[in-house]
């Protein structure tokens, strides 16, 4: 039943998807804003314990079958839509595109004044997304989780951070900043959860080691 909901789920959110390229959205991105709060520490356990778990497969992967960027709200597109979003004070073209501002990246807790210093981090890589699941998912479903502004999935950090951080997973790699630890985790789990994706055992092990301490 779980699985009917979730398919039930992505062909929303893939229509949402359609839905915010054409209409727009009402709101447009605060400044500052941040990464959408992720559930709490106690819901986020809830959710992993039923999490499936299942052995990763990447067969077939290819970036290419999640299509990036999309257009989000105007002539900006996903990557220009979080700039905005995650940043202080930024100014963009005609365009969408940013010319100025500055990027606080949780990661590491360093400051950026380059938009080009600054990279769209998939909290929970395409890869990854694959291996757990997103195999056996649509074209349209693979865009809609690709450029997700909704759940707590992408979020602007440091250029080389997000690049040495590629399509690990938290049994492997976390925020060097332990202040967003637990922000990171929770998210995890969410985003795993909302689109009924699989963990392998060592990655729930970390995530349950890593919550008892939320």
């Amino acid at each position: 039943m779980q699985k009917v909901y979730a398919c039930r789920r992505l062909s929303i959110l893939a229509a949402l998807t359609g839905f915010m390229a054409s209409a727009a959205l009402f709101n447009s991105p605060a400044a500052s804003a941040a990464l959408p709060t992720p559930v709490g520490a106690a819901t986020a356990r809830s959710y992993l314990s039923r999490l499936p778990v299942a052995t990763e497969d990447r067969t077939g992967y290819s970036r290419d079958k999640f299509p990036t960027w999309i257009t989000i709200s105007g002539t900006c597109n996903t990557r220009e839509w979080i700039l905005e979003r995650d940043g202080e004070s930024v100014v963009t073209n005609s365009a969408c595109t940013a010319t100025s501002g500055s990027w606080y990246s949780p990661y590491d807790g360093a400051t950026w004044i380059s938009p080009s210093d600054v990279d769209i981090d998939h909290l929970v890589p395409l890869a990854e997304a694959w291996d757990s699941g997103a195999s056996t998912w649509t074209t349209a479903q693979r865009q809609a989780f690709a450029n997700d502004v909704t759940r707590p999935q992408l979020l602007a950090v440091t250029d080389n951070v997000n690049q040495a951080k590629g399509d690990q997973d938290p049994a492997t790699w976390v925020p060097s900043r332990s202040a967003y630890l637990c922000t990171y985790v929770r998210a995890w789990v969410q985003v795993k959860y909302y689109y009924d994706l699989s963990v392998d055992t060592a990655e729930k092990n970390a995530l349950r080691n890593h919550l008892a301490g939320c």
